[in-house]
C-alpha cells in the first residue's frame, strides 16, 4: 500500500491542522486530560481519514486487448443507451461507475491505445448521480483509440464534494491499459461510453474495482 502523489499537499494540511489543535489544547489546557484526549483524538481521525482516501493498492491488474477494463473503484449507477453530445455526437453505451469517499480515488485508462481526444471542462458542483452532472459539473473527457480503430470515450466527473479533478492525459499520448489517467479528490464518476452492441459485463449496482474488473 502506498499513498498518491496527489495526496501529498493534503496530508501536509491535515498534519499542520493537527499539531495546531494540539498544540492549542496542550498551550490553553495544560491540566485538562479531556481536551488533550479530544484533540489527539480528532487529529488521529483525521489523519486516517486523509491517509485512507489517498491510498494507492498495488493490484495484481487485468490485461486484455479484448476487454475493456473497470477505470475507477465504486458501484455501478448506470447502464443505458444515450446520446452522447460532446465527441462522437451519436448513440453510445454509458455505464457510469459512482465513488465514495471511502474508495479508491485513482482513476485507470480502461484499453490501451493513442489519446484522440483530451478536454478539462470547468463547471458546476451538482451532487455525482444527478442526471445533469455529466454535462454541467466540472469533468474531464479523454478518449483513447485502440490499434483496431474502436474509441472508448471516458469522463471524469466532479461531485459536490469534488473539488479537483486531475486528469494526465494529453491528445497524442500512448495509452496503456491499467496505468493512470488522473485522480479526483473526495468522491465523483467517471462515466464510460462504448459503442453499441458492446458486450456488458457488469449489472446496475455491482460494485468494482478499477484496474480489476472487466467492464465490458
Amino acid at each position: 500500500m502506498t499513498i498518491h502523489k496527489e495526496g501529498y499537499p493534503t496530508i501536509a494540511l491535515a498534519f499542520v491542522f493537527s499539531a495546531i489543535l494540539i498544540g492549542i489544547a496542550c498551550y490553553f489546557f495544560p491540566e485538562s486530560n479531556v481536551a488533550k484526549c479530544t484533540a489527539y483524538t480528532i487529529s488521529l481521525v483525521v489523519m486516517v481519514i486523509v491517509l485512507q482516501f489517498f491510498r494507492s493498492p498495488s493490484r495484481n491488474w487485468t490485461k486484455n486487448e479484448n476487454q475493456i477494463i473497470c477505470p475507477a473503484d465504486g458501484k455501478v449507477v448506470v447502464i443505458e443507451e444515450v446520446e452522447e453530445p460532446e465527441f462522437f455526437k451519436d448513440k453510445r453505451l454509458q455505464i457510469s461507475i459512482f465513488m465514495s469517499p471511502t474508495n479508491v480515488h485513482v482513476n485507470r485508462y480502461p484499453i490501451s491505445g493513442t489519446v484522440k481526444y483530451a478536454k478539462h471542462h470547468h463547471g458546476k458542483y451538482l451532487v455525482a448521480w444527478h442526471p445533469k452532472s455529466s454535462t454541467e459539473n466540472e469533468r474531464t473527457t479523454v478518449v483513447v483509440e485502440r490499434k483496431d480503430g474502436i474509441q472508448i470515450l471516458f469522463r471524469q466527473i466532479a461531485g459536490a464534494l469534488a473539488r479537483r479533478i486531475v486528469m494526465y492525459s494529453k491528445e497524442g499520448d500512448i495509452a496503456t491499459q491499467t496505468e493512470q489517467f488522473g485522480f479526483i479528490k473526495f468522491g465523483s464518476r467517471v462515466d464510460v461510453f462504448l459503442p453499441l452492441g458492446t458486450k456488458v459485463n457488469v449489472q446496475l449496482n455491482e460494485v468494482v474495482k478499477g484496474g480489476i474488473t472487466v467492464l465490458a
